[in-house]
């Protein structure tokens, strides 16, 4: 090898180390990694919408009434298919008594009161101290505000006579406007025995 070669190779060598290092700084500083943000917070569940002060202006919620014999009664219930009821309206045959559940978002309290809407008048009935009732539509339990009744209560007849519809207001739930129709009276007859 020669003086002339050797010059050339170091030349050529050189002149690649010279483009590797050209190219090493034409590629940039690594990035850094993107910032990690926090998801974002689950949307705000919208407030309620705002009730007409006049209850047969509400709209009647959906749903069907379904009648059915139970231990002890018989039960008239309002609700969507495979769900909870909304209201429940159960006969308790050994004592002739009424119980208008309608279900709530939390348990009640004490002095909490049921209102009842009727075209022939509005009525407030206390809220019984029993915590929950059964909801065989969902195989579990659920709070709900419970007004008991005795079976020859006048305001009963006022439900199942309102003219289409009649209106429950319960501390912890939405008012609710619901249609009066045959099972309510059936059940309202059978603890009248």
């Amino acid at each position: 090898m020669t003086a002339s070669t050797t010059a050339s190779t170091m030349v050529r060598a050189a002149a690649a180390l010279g483009g590797l290092l050209f190219l090493a700084n034409c590629v940039g500083a690594p990035s850094p990694a993107p910032e990690q943000r926090p998801a974002p917070p689950p949307p705000a569940t919208p407030a309620p919408a705002p009730v007409a002060k006049d209850w047969r202006d509400w709209p009647v919620a959906r749903g069907d009434w379904s009648y059915r014999a139970i231990d002890g009664g018989t039960l008239a219930s309002f609700g969507e298919p495979g769900r909870t009821a909304l209201l429940a309206i159960r006969c308790e045959l050994a004592t002739r008594r009424l119980h208008v559940a309608r279900a709530t978002a939390s348990a009640t309290r004490p002095g909490d009161q049921m209102t009842v809407r009727t075209s022939f008048g509005d009525y407030q009935w206390p809220v019984s101290d029993i915590p929950t009732l059964s909801s065989p539509e969902k195989g579990s339990t659920a709070p709900f505000a419970i007004a008991i009744r005795a079976g020859n209560d006048a305001a009963l007849d006022r439900i199942a006579f309102s003219r289409g519809r009649f209106a429950i207001e319960a501390p912890g739930a939405t008012p609710l406007s619901v249609p009066a129709w045959a099972e309510v009276s059936r059940v309202i007859e059978d603890c009248r025995g």
